[in-house]
């Protein structure tokens, strides 16, 4: 028996599921897990709070220059992320970056400098990223292109769930509108819209658990795996 290398791209939309799920999965695959949303969140954290003005093409290319985010497995066997050096994973997670990184994802040079790290920690395979465009964009040629996608209501909750598990109280309406936002935005944009890839399989995680989406990941990734 033998076993093949490749990339897993899991796209979709917010709060379905995408990160625990692609986290876990490669974790059980024994696969590097890349997090590309939370590299768009510390990129939006880095403008933040250097006032980086987003219509200024020439502040945005001077402050991408300044910005490198890796990742970090913790003592626990988690997935961090850092900006420069520092762990910024709390921070990013916070309303006011989930308010502002679909802006910030859209514009294009931020787009093409994080699409080019993305490709140099894949490119020796044995990856599970998971994003927005990593099928139809940064890893057309992907092996297994999965695409997730849920309720607006149950998105909702999990979302204000995650938050309040962080110790922030956000009222669901809030919650809502800033999914409805994300999602307008992301499918709406000029440079690498979300969308499913033609040959992506869909997994619809509104009534399913988080075992059994990783379950089906899982099962879905040995098949090409295995040869």
């Amino acid at each position: 028996m033998k076993f093949k290398k490749i990339v897993i791209a899991l796209d979709g939309y917010s709060a379905c599921g995408k990160s625990t799920t692609a986290k876990q999965a490669a974790s059980i695959l024994g696969y590097r897990y890349i997090d590309t949303g939370a590299m768009y969140r510390a990129v939006t954290l880095y403008f933040l709070e250097n006032h980086v003005a987003l219509t200024n093409q020439r502040e945005v290319e001077k402050a991408l220059v300044n910005i490198n985010v890796s990742f970090k497995v913790n003592s626990k066997n988690v997935t961090e992320t850092f900006l420069n050096g520092l762990n910024v994973e709390k921070e990013i997670r916070k309303m006011r970056v989930s308010e502002n990184v679909s802006q910030v994802s859209a514009i294009k040079e931020v787009r093409s400098a994080m699409v080019e790290q993305q490709r140099k920690m894949g490119k020796e395979k044995a990856v599970v990223l998971d994003g927005r465009d990593i099928g139809t964009v940064v890893f057309p040629n992907a092996e297994l292109k999965l695409f997730m996608t849920a309720d607006m209501l149950v998105r909702a909750f999990r979302r204000q769930k995650e938050l309040l598990e962080k110790d922030q109280l956000v009222d669901l309406d809030e919650v809502i509108q800033n999914i409805q936002q994300r999602d307008k935005i992301d499918t709406t944009r000029a440079e690498s819209p979300l969308r499913q890839a033609d040959d992506a399989i869909v997994i619809d995680t509104t009534h399913i658990t988080v075992e059994e989406q990783v379950d089906e990941v899982v099962r879905l990734a040995l098949s090409k795996i295995v040869c």
